[in-house]
Order: structure tokens, then C-alpha cells, then sequence
């Protein structure tokens, strides 16, 4: 934070006109602002931290509105995905941010800015100046008492502007039957989708048709039958018999669903974000950061703790929840579980005594052997190398992938921001591509060489179930099945 005592007046640097604004319906200016406290976030919408500050922002725009106070993002991607305007807009729709956005192009207001890492927030006073800029979460104390100072000191000057901009506007949302569903679940002829952006979970038969509709209501962290149940943006499901273990995401809590007594309970999780490293101990009494995904092993339930960089262990039979891999650090660094370093883990599989799990912030396959505790990565090799590039497992290049099935000597691969479907075989030492040529060249997919046929558009996740490949098509709000045999991809119609 800058010193208010500083005698150099920073004056901010203005937006370039000609970027693409999300959530306006006009470019703005800092001209247009004078008179307002503006803040900025600077965000990627891969980031954990930044999603983590979303709702601490959406709190402020609460309090703040009908006052001069403006909240605006600026997009500054990371991933060659996250560069494209239209990908940005579903992020956008996906948070359900209703302040206005900018496209930051080739990171450049970032670089007039002087920010160095997602999420920074910037606080500009009415004149134009400065005043704020500091990274990372747990900032909502501070950005708080910085525009309430802004605003006590501009209004005795007179400096406020008397009419406030109004700017904003939330993407409206459409009327699929599921809304950016995140991840499956197959076991028993019965389909558990986390259907996310609707807080529910769907539960169906083979065809598609619904058995059981868990919660969905409206946002919420409540226990209960199916009807009063609530979750918010839940991620990760998993079954064991008739009970659906599910990664309530944004309640930062694993629940259970169970089919035969028609009942959800948390097991773990307070429904409040933890902080970076906990020990963590009684279940239900340790506060969880963002579990992305779960999957189950006996009495274990694994869960990809995307928000502090590991993956824990929740104990069924004990109730204990505790760290298992990952020592808070965010990085690609292989060794014993407890001392390796992970990078927002999204997706989780079990074969054998392996656990693989994507590590999405490094673009990378990892694996923990189960027997030896050794952590090591299957494919990848850094937090800012990705692409899509097929081949030997040392050359091959995901992105961001967020979801995967393992099976024996071949691992299924949600490549989320390469739009794609890909093999990574063992045996071969090799990774290849089933469905998808990379988001650059739009969604062809299934060996055509035009754009014949609706193909994936980030997907989440991949399940293998009697000779099929299950796919949650994220951003196409479809549940996909991928027919090996007759190399075909259809769509799995959801029926009430």
C-alpha cells in the first residue's frame, strides 16, 4: 500500500480506448470517473486467489452502491486461453461479476500499472491519484477503510462527483437445462453431475433421464433432504455404493449425499475459508479452502484442495481431515508427499496404488504412489510453460487441465483451456489428441478437418464407463459421450 503521507503524486494511467469492456455498454475512461473512488482488480480467471476475491468485492459493491464508488476488472491473462474476449465473457457469466471488465491485450495496463501477480487491488482517489496497490487475498479490511477515508476526505473538499456513473451490468444468463457443469461421477448405471452455476447436483439413469435433484434452490450451506438441501458452486463428486461425496466448492466443505435415505451432511468444512496452511484436525471443526474435486478409496475420501495447494485425506471413519500432499507452496516440485510442492490441484483419480491428479496452475499430470508416498509428474514442467503440443511425455504441453480418468497404462485428460480431450499413454510414453485442435483453432474435433460438429469448449472433467467416455462440457453446458468404437461424439440429453 502506498504511503499517504507520500509527497509524489502518482497520477494512474488511463484505460487505452480501443480494448474490449465486458459488462458496459461503453468504453470508460478515468476522464468519465473524476470525482469517483475507483478500484481495480487485476485478475486471471484460472487463479484460485482471484476467485477466492470475488466475493469480497461483490460485499464492498453492496455497501457502496448509489455512492461514487466504481469497481472495475481488468483481465490480464495468464493462459493464451484467457486472452480471448469470448472465453473471458464465460468466465465472467460463471462468477456472476456484475462490475464492468476490461480485455487487458498483451497484459498492458497491467505493465503500466506496475502489478506483479494475481489478484492486486488498485485504489484511485477522485483526482486521478494512486493511492492503493497490494496483491493477494485477505484484503477486505483494507480496501474498505480505504474508500470510506477516500470518501470523507473528497466530500469536505467537494471533489465527489454528485451524480455517480453508473456502470455495470451482470451477462444474463441462459436457459440450459445444466449451467457450467463441473464435474461426473458414474457408478451402478447412475450419472452424479455437479451441475454448478445452478448449486445443485443432478443425479440420472444411463440415458440421461433424472433420478434425483439434490439442492439448487438458490446459493446456500444447509443440510437436509434433497428438496431443503444447499450448496454454492459445487465442483468434485464421487461415489462409494449409494453415497455421492461432493466438493462444495465455494462452501469450501465436502458433503455427502445419500441416496437411500434421501439425506446431504457435511462432513468437513465450517462453509468458511481456511486460511493458506492448517493442520487440520475434527472435520466438521476444520475450515477447508476450495475443494475442487474428491475421490474415494474405503474410508478415505482424497479432496484436490485447489485453494491451499494440496490435496488432503478425510478420514470417514475417524471424521479427521488432514493435509496429504503439498506443502503450501505453489509450484512443480516432485519428492515425498508431505515436502512436494503443487499448484491449485483440480482433479483427482484412483488406479491401483496410484493417485493422479491434475495440477492445473502448472499445466501438468502428477501422480502420488500410495505405497512409497512419492510424489512425481507424469507430464509438464513449470508454472508459465503450457500449449497443446502432442508426443513424448518429456515434449508433450497441456493447458490448464482440469479433469481426469486413469485407467491402467492410459490416463483420460480434461485439457480444460485447450478445448480438448487427450490420451496420455503410459506404456507408450506418449500423449495424443482424441477430440479437439487446440482453442486457436476453434472446436473442430474428432479427426475432421473443418468445424462440422459441435466440440468441446472447456471442458472439466472425463469419466470412463462401459467402454465410453463421459465429458463435462463446461462451457457448452452439455454432458458429451465419446464413442471410442465408431469414433463419435454425441451429446447426453438431460430429461426431467
Amino acid at each position: 500500500m502506498f504511503d499517504r503521507f507520500h509527497t509524489e503524486v502518482l497520477k494512474a494511467p488511463d484505460f487505452p480506448s480501443e480494448f474490449q469492456w465486458i459488462n458496459s455498454d461503453r468504453p470508460l475512461s478515468l476522464g468519465m470517473l473524476s470525482g469517483h473512488v475507483v478500484v481495480l482488480d487485476f485478475w486471471t480467471y484460472c487463479c484460485i486467489n482471484c476467485m477466492h476475491t470475488l466475493p469480497v468485492l461483490a460485499q464492498l459493491e453492496k455497501k457502496f452502491e448509489g455512492k461514487p464508488v466504481i469497481f472495475i476488472g481488468i483481465h490480464s491473462a495468464k493462459f493464451s486461453n484467457e486472452q480471448d474476449g469470448k472465453n473471458i465473457e464465460q468466465a465472467v457469466r460463471r462468477y456472476e461479476i456484475s462490475h464492468p471488465v476490461l480485455v487487458d491485450e498483451k497484459m498492458t495496463v497491467w505493465r503500466r500499472y506496475g502489478i506483479t501477480g494475481w489478484p492486486t487491488i488498485v485504489i484511485i482517489d477522485p483526482r486521478g491519484n494512486l493511492v492503493y496497490r497490494r496483491s493477494g487475498e485477505g484484503q477486505k479490511e483494507m480496501i474498505e477503510d480505504t474508500i470510506e477515508v477516500l470518501l470523507e476526505t473528497h466530500s469536505r473538499t467537494g471533489m465527489l462527483a454528485r451524480n455517480p456513473v453508473k456502470a455495470g451490468r451482470r451477462v444474463p444468463e441462459g436457459k440450459n437445462t445444466l449451467s457450467f457443469p463441473g464435474k461426473l461421477a458414474i457408478s451402478n448405471d447412475k450419472i452424479a453431475i455437479s451441475d454448478s452455476n445452478h448449486n445443485r447436483i443432478i443425479i440420472t439413469d444411463m440415458s440421461g433421464k433424472i433420478m434425483h435433484t439434490v439442492g439448487g434452490k438458490r446459493r446456500g450451506f444447509v443440510d437436509g433432504n434433497f428438496e431443503d438441501a444447499l450448496f454454492f458452486r459445487p465442483q468434485g463428486v464421487a461415489w462409494r455404493n449409494d453415497e455421492l461425496f461432493v466438493a462444495d466448492t465455494e462452501n469450501h466443505s465436502v458433503r455427502m449425499i445419500d441416496v437411500t435415505t434421501g439425506q446431504v451432511v457435511t462432513l468437513a468444512g465450517t462453509g468458511r475459508q481456511g486460511g493458506w496452511l492448517s493442520p487440520g484436525g475434527r472435520a466438521v471443526e476444520v475450515a477447508l479452502s476450495s475443494p475442487w474435486d474428491v475421490a474415494v478409496r474405503d474410508d478415505l475420501v482424497f479432496i484436490a484442495m485447489a485453494g491451499n495447494h494440496q490435496i488432503w485425506t478425510l478420514d470417514t471413519r475417524k471424521g479427521l481431515a488432514l493435509p496429504f500432499a503439498g506443502n503450501g507452496q505453489e509450484n512443480l516440485v516432485d519428492g515425498n508427499r508431505m515436502d512436494a510442492q503443487l499448484a491449485q490441484p483440480s482433479g483427482l483419480s484412483i488406479f491401483g496404488e496410484k493417485l493422479y491428479f491434475t495440477d492445473s496452475e502448472t499445466s501438468s499430470i502428477r501422480e502420488i504412489d500410495l505405497q512409497t508416498n512419492h510424489v512425481r509428474t507424469v507430464v509438464g514442467s513449470d508454472l508459465f510453460i503450457f500449449g497443446h503440443k502432442d508426443g513424448l511425455l518429456e515434449d508433450a504441453k497441456f493447458q490448464h487441465p482440469l479433469g481426469l480418468c486413469a485407467l491402467g497404462d492410459r490416463i483420460f485428460v480434461a485439457d480444460t483451456y485447450n478445448s480438448s480431450l487427450r490420451e496420455i499413454n503410459l506404456q507408450k510414453n506418449s500423449v495424443s489428441t482424441i477430440i479437439g485442435r487446440g482453442y486457436n483453432q476453434g472446436v473442430c474435433s474428432v479427426d475432421s478437418t473443418g468445424c462440422d460438429c459441435l466440440g468441446l469448449y472447456e471442458p472439466s472433467d472425463v469419466k470412463f464407463y462401459k467402454s465410453r467416455l463421459y465429458i463435462a462440457d463446461t462451457n457448452n453446458h452439455l454432458i458429451r459421450v465419446y464413442h471410442p468404437g465408431s469414433n463419435v461424439l454425441s451429446t447426453l440429453e438431460i430429461t426431467p
